[in-house]
């Protein structure tokens, strides 16, 4: 009977609205505990992993995941559900991506792991054969010029940078090479590009991405290869520069289809009008579940507002849960609730995204004015004994930076990085690489990071 008696006085407080530290600390505690005892995120993404699996723009499987995410909002009876139309690219793979290594003469001909970078034309039904030229950035293929690049192979071979400790900043240095890597090789009169997977493992499991060509240019087939294979066909190529490389894709891109942003929402108490957004993008690669790349940020940012709901919470300004589409390959999604957003003329005070993995949670990058980036740092009080302990200037996410000149404090969700670009757009993004509890005090953090920010505002 005692412990009955606290908690009503807590979600009493809740209700009321009048708060302390201590309060602001026994309401996160019963957060975590809600996602750490009867936490749904996993269940969730067990469904969309295994049920409906990978999730590309314009699939059946998106269409299916769009649906799924509605049902669950409804199920969860959030004030509003809707679906934002949205027309998206419709990219297909095709079942044969091959790539060998041609009449080396020190290991003759050898197949290595590729895989088409997303949007690549197909290269035929004979495949391209060319001689290979390495490079590590575009100022080299201006150097080597239209005679030394024509007709041949462009390989981009420029690692990630092992000593950044946060692997995203790595990341970001290295994939200009991807995804303008084909656009830049063509007008030297390259026949095909080759890049380097964007990884820090070392292995032969090729990383598909984005890839965009020249709005006027010649379209040339673009392919990841595996961080082995890059190694040995760049460790072949001085001793042998003649080498030659031959790949075979029949990829192909089909009309845009209709597709939606799913987007759920609890309407604030006293200030209606003030959104708080978060979070993640529903379609991925088409190589394994998306499970980490967005799946996971996208149960954790419906579990927050699920976690709020049966706790009692009712937040003073409006959480919005949305789930973008097309992040991967186009960013349409987000392009498209920006603005509406900004036709609509409303007050988003904040926008958090979740799409870095469902690793342990670290903290949270802010993108925004100081006083914003000084109010969400005082939260740490709360956060502290959670291990949520960088709240710093930060890139908020693709999806949400759209967002970025209507003023709204940007955040990106931080999980610990170490393990997230070992399976990033791969094959092995699949359900069975996510940890439950991480998962679940990665929700539990996004909840307490929306409440908070519900209650003080910025």
């Amino acid at each position: 009977m005692k412990k009955l008696i606290v908690t009503t006085v807590l979600i009493g407080s809740i209700c009321t609205g009048v708060f302390s530290q201590k309060s602001d600390s026994s309401i996160a505690r019963t957060i975590y505990d809600e996602a750490l005892i009867k936490g749904e995120s996993y269940e969730m993404l067990e469904y969309l992993c295994l049920s409906i699996g990978h999730r590309l723009s314009g699939s059946p499987q998106a269409a299916a995941a769009v649906e799924w995410a509605r049902q669950k909002m409804v199920e969860y009876e959030f004030d509003k559900v809707e679906l934002q139309e949205v027309m998206v690219p419709h990219w297909v793979r095709g079942d044969l991506e091959y790539g060998k290594i041609v009449n080396s003469a020190a290991i003759g001909t050898k197949e290595v792991p590729i895989c088409a970078l997303g949007g690549s034309i197909a290269t035929g039904s004979n495949g391209v054969t060319a001689r290979v030229i390495e490079v590590t950035n575009f100022d080299q293929l201006e150097e080597l010029g239209r005679k030394g690049i024509e007709g041949k192979l462009v390989f981009y071979n420029r690692p990630m940078d092992a000593r950044y400790i946060h692997t995203g900043s790595a990341y970001g240095r290295a994939v200009d090479q991807r995804h303008l890597g084909a656009a830049m090789a063509t007008k030297y009169g390259a026949v095909g590009v080759l890049v380097r997977s964007m990884t820090l493992a070392i292995d032969d499991v090729p990383h598909t991405g984005s890839m965009k060509y020249d709005s006027v240019g010649i379209k040339i087939p673009g392919v990841a290869i595996s961080t082995k294979g890059a190694n040995l066909l760049s460790g072949l190529l001085k001793n042998d520069p003649n080498l030659m490389f031959h790949m075979e894709l029949n990829c192909k891109t089909l009309p845009d289809v209709l597709s939606y942003n799913v987007i759920g929402e609890m309407e604030g108490t006293e200030y209606p009008d003030e959104i708080i957004l978060v979070g993640g993008h529903l379609d991925a690669w088409d190589k394994g579940h998306g499970a980490h790349d967005d799946g996971a940020g996208c149960v954790q940012s419906i579990e927050a507002l699920r976690i709020l709901k049966a706790l009692g919470i009712k937040p003073k300004r409006t959480i919005r849960a949305v789930m973008f589409m097309n992040e991967e390959n186009g960013l349409r999604g987000a392009k498209k609730y920006a603005a509406v957003a900004k036709e609509k003329g409303e007050n988003h005070i904040a926008a958090i995204e979740s799409d870095a993995g469902g690793f342990t949670p670290r903290g949270f990058g802010i993108y925004g004015e100081p006083e914003a980036l000084k109010k969400i740092q005082s939260f740490s009080r709360v956060f502290d004994r959670y291990g949520i302990i960088d709240l710093k200037k930060g890139w908020g996410g693709a999806d949400i930076n759209q967002l970025k000149d209507q003023g709204v404090t940007l955040i990106g969700y931080r999980p610990d990085s170490q393990r997230y670009f070992d399976l990033h757009h791969t094959s092995e993004d699949t359900f069975d690489k996510i940890n439950k509890r991480e998962l679940e005090l990665g929700a539990a953090s996004m909840a307490v990071l929306v409440y908070l920010l519900s209650e003080y505002g910025l």
